[in-house]
C-alpha cells in the first residue's frame, strides 16, 4: 500500500471510499420516506404528490449506486450537488407536506444526510453543509408558521432539533478525523 503524499490525495480517497455512506444513508432515507408517506397519506392524490420527491431521490441514488458498483464512483462535486439536492428535497417536504413546518415528522431526514456528509467530506465542507441545513430548517419552520417566533415552547423544540442536527455534523466530523489519523498512522507503520 502506497502512502498518501498530499492532503488532496487524502481527501480524494475519503470521497472515493466514503461515498458508500452517502449512498446507503440515502437508501435509508428513501425507505423511511416510503413508509412515512404510506403511513400518513389519506387520499390517493396526496400519496401521488408525496411520492414524487422520493422518486427523485431514488433515481438519483440509483444512478450514484450504479456508478459506484461499476467502479466509476462520483467525484466530490457530484456528491456535493446530490447532497445539496437532498437538503432541498427534505426542506421542500417540510414546507409542503401536511402538517407543515415544525410539526412535520420528516425533519428526521436531516440526520442521516448530515451524518453521511460529515463522514465523507472534509471539515470545512461539513461545517458549511451543517450550517446550511440548520438555516434551511429554521427558515422552513418560520416561513410555515411565523407565530413560532413568539411562542417559547415551539422555540425550545426548534432549538433542540437544531442542536441535535448540529451534533450529527460534529460527531461525523470527529469520527472522520479519527479515521484519517488512524489511517495515517497505519500507513507510516508500513513504510
Amino acid at each position: 500500500m502506497q502512502a498518501l503524499r498530499t492532503p488532496q490525495q487524502a481527501v480524494a480517497e475519503d470521497i472515493f471510499f466514503g461515498q458508500a455512506a452517502i449512498i446507503w444513508a440515502r437508501w435509508f432515507l428513501i425507505l423511511a420516506g416510503v413508509v412515512l408517506v404510506l403511513w400518513n397519506s389519506t387520499e390517493s392524490n396526496q400519496l401521488v404528490i408525496a411520492i414524487l420527491p422520493i422518486l427523485a431521490l431514488t433515481a438519483m441514488n440509483f444512478y450514484l449506486h450504479g456508478r459506484y458498483l461499476v467502479q466509476r464512483p462520483a467525484n466530490q462535486a457530484l456528491l456535493g450537488m446530490t447532497s445539496l439536492l437532498d437538503l432541498g428535497i427534505i426542506t421542500a417536504i417540510i414546507l409542503l407536506w401536511q402538517p407543515r413546518g415544525l410539526v412535520n415528522a420528516f425533519f428526521t431526514f436531516y440526520y442521516p444526510v448530515v451524518l453521511a456528509t460529515a463522514f465523507v467530506f472534509p471539515r470545512r465542507v461539513t461545517i458549511f453543509y451543517t450550517l446550511l441545513t440548520l438555516i434551511a430548517y429554521t427558515v422552513a419552520c418560520v416561513f410555515t408558521d411565523p407565530s413560532l417566533l413568539s411562542h417559547v415552547g415551539w422555540q425550545k423544540v426548534l432549538l433542540e432539533r437544531l442542536i441535535t442536527i448540529a451534533a450529527m455534523g460534529g460527531l461525523g466530523t470527529y469520527y472522520w478525523r479519527i479515521q484519517r489519523e488512524r489511517r495515517s498512522v497505519a500507513m507510516k507503520g508500513q513504510e
